[in-house]
Order: C-alpha cells, then sequence, then structure tokens
C-alpha cells in the first residue's frame, strides 16, 4: 500500500490539493487560488500540529492578509516607487497613482486561480504541480513581458519541496525572479523564545520603506552588524524585531542552505532549506492578525528591489526561450 496519496477538497468555492504521508504523519493544503500553501500538518504522539500560520478559510484566501504563503513571481517583496528600468527603458507599475498609495509587493499571481497539470502519487512521494500563464503583455501595468509559470509541491519522506519553472515565452528579455513566503508556527506561544539560525555571512541594509541601501552600502558583514541580528549561530528570537533578508547563504553538504526555527518547550523544529538567493526572515510585527505569533522565512531568488539593482541583474535576466528553475523546501524535525 502506497503511504502518500492525493485528495481533492473544497474550502468555500476553492480547491484544495491534499498531499498527505501517512507513515510520517504529515499533510499538506494547498489551494488552487494563488498556489498557495495553506496547511503544513505534522502528527506528533497523536497529536496533529499545524505548522503553517497560512489563510485559514475561504475569505482570506480572496483577500489575502500578509500574503502568507504567496508565490510571489516575476518579483519578490518589494519594487520601489512602483517603478523600474530595464535594457533602457523605464517601465510604472502604477500609472497615475502618486504618493503614499505607490506600492508594488510580491508579484502579480497571488490573486490567480492556477491550473492543476500534474498530480501524481508513487512510492517516493506525492506531486502537484500548479501552472498559469496568465503574465502576458497588457495584462499587468509597467510589465510588457510573456512568463510561464510551473509551481510543483512535493511531499516525501525527506519533507516538502517547492519548485518554481519560469519560462520565457515572448520574444524579448525579461526581468523575473522568484520567492516564496511562508509564515510558520512550531510553538503555541509567542515567538520571543523560539530559536533561529540563518546560516548566512551578510546582511541586507535597507532604507525604512524596506527598500535595500544602493549599491555596496546594501551589504553589511554580519561580523560588523548589530548583534541582535546576527542568527549565525542558533539563539532566541527575544524582543528583536526582524525584517532583513540574508545574503552569502552558507550551503551544507548536499547543497542546501538550511535556516532553523525551534521551539526550546515542545522540540519542534524545521529547516526552511535553499538551493541559492537570500533568505528574508520577518517576525510578523506589522501583520494584520496575530502580530509576532509567527516567523516568515521567505526564500528569494534575489533581493527586494532587484529590479533596480545593477548587482542583480544577471541573476533576474531571462532570455527570450530560457527558463529557470529555483528550488527550496522545509525539512520536519518533531523532535
Amino acid at each position: 500500500m502506497n503511504v502518500f496519496s492525493i485528495e481533492l477538497e473544497q474550502l468555500g468555492p476553492h480547491e484544495v490539493l491534499v498531499l498527505r504521508d501517512v507513515e510520517r504523519g504529515r499533510c499538506v493544503r494547498v489551494a488552487r487560488r494563488g498556489a498557495a500553501l495553506i496547511g503544513l500538518e505534522q502528527t506528533v504522539g497523536g497529536v496533529v500540529r499545524q505548522l503553517a500560520d497560512g489563510y485559514r478559510d475561504s475569505a482570506e484566501v480572496e483577500s489575502r492578509p500578509s500574503s502568507r504563503f504567496a508565490i510571489m513571481a516575476p518579483f519578490a517583496n518589494r519594487i520601489a516607487d512602483a517603478r523600474y528600468t530595464f535594457d533602457g527603458r523605464s517601465y510604472d507599475l502604477q500609472p497615475g497613482v502618486e504618493g503614499a498609495q505607490r506600492a508594488s509587493r510580491h508579484g502579480f499571481v497571488r490573486g490567480v486561480d492556477f491550473d492543476i497539470v500534474v498530480k501524481h502519487v508513487d512510492a517516493e512521494g506525492a506531486h502537484v504541480t500548479f501552472a498559469t500563464s496568465v503574465i502576458r503583455p497588457g495584462a499587468f501595468e509597467g510589465y510588457p513581458f510573456a512568463i510561464d509559470l510551473l509551481v510543483t509541491y512535493t511531499l516525501d519522506a525527506k519533507g516538502l519541496t517547492l519548485q518554481a519553472s519560469m519560462h520565457n515565452v515572448g520574444n524579448i528579455a525579461a526581468p523575473c525572479f522568484f520567492g516564496w513566503h511562508p509564515y510558520f508556527r512550531v510553538g503555541d506561544g509567542a515567538i520571543d523564545t523560539w530559536e533561529l539560525q540563518i546560516p548566512a555571512a551578510t546582511l541586507v541594509r535597507t532604507d525604512a520603506d524596506y527598500i535595500p541601501l544602493p549599491d555596496a552600502e546594501a551589504y553589511q558583514p554580519l561580523d560588523r552588524a548589530p548583534p541582535e541580528l546576527d542568527f549565525r549561530h542558533a539563539k532566541p528570537i527575544g524582543a528583536t524585531e526582524i525584517n532583513h533578508a540574508y545574503a552569502d547563504l552558507v550551503k551544507d553538504a548536499d547543497g542546501r542552505a538550511r535556516t532553523t526555527l525551534r521551539d526550546p518547550a515542545s522540540g519542534m523544529r524545521i529547516h526552511m532549506w535553499q538551493e541559492s538567493g537570500v533568505m528574508l526572515a520577518f517576525t510578523a510585527d506589522t501583520v494584520t492578525r496575530d502580530v509576532r505569533r509567527s516567523v516568515a522565512l521567505e526564500p528569494m531568488e534575489s533581493m527586494s528591489n532587484a529590479f533596480n539593482r545593477a548587482d542583480c541583474a544577471s541573476a533576474i535576466r531571462l532570455e527570450p526561450g530560457a527558463e529557470r528553475q529555483f528550488r527550496c523546501g522545509v525539512e520536519i524535525d518533531p523532535a
């Protein structure tokens, strides 16, 4: 009997794919809307623990509070003033909008109902691939490029893997990069006692609007950074407010850089892994509900405002016909 399975459920009007690993007591729920993960369950001693602080009901799937577990494409996090320049041309993502109302965040696909193009179970795991081709010239102001996006979730013995593929199906080069916006809970209390470890050498410095500082000013070696933001060694989060990206990630022997979040009280621990890019950690101090009750660990191909940075130009450029992939995932250690 296969220990893995896939089911289709309804959450109000929204279809949800349910991936199960019966042997290890794990369950993953992903909504078609935004291809957003809404549940990550681990059974420990007969008790089901919800590790994902995602959307709670169909209303939240539609309103997307705090972009929980959002698939971020064709850009992640912020673009300064919603404007950018690419190949000598300037673009405005919010024409006609002025002042403080100008804000462009997290890409274009959070409100999209993805197609399900693969739903497969084998002895190694449960695999679901979501696809959308909504990113086309004319569909989104200030982005005249054509990108096909595939997002594959795989639940296997090692945990959950997310693989994103972006394919430039247009006839001109396009700026694009991927990011994921998960919020995790490893305990029932506030986050202050949870331990965080980020295997990075560099802190990305930002301005008051969380836009990375220009050029080399953005990069601060962690041995010269504020000590409260140095998580190279696991330590309690305490009262520290974190909304920072960490770069120059240190990889383990298998090529994965692992950011670790652990609750000493329960022993529950997760590792958010990625093969490249930066890790943005956020202690949920400014969310619309449940302030500082979860921690966002956001693997991204590049940093915020990458469309406007010369040092990110090669990382975000996708030539016509080219395809680029980004892989990350979650390993669960119930202790």
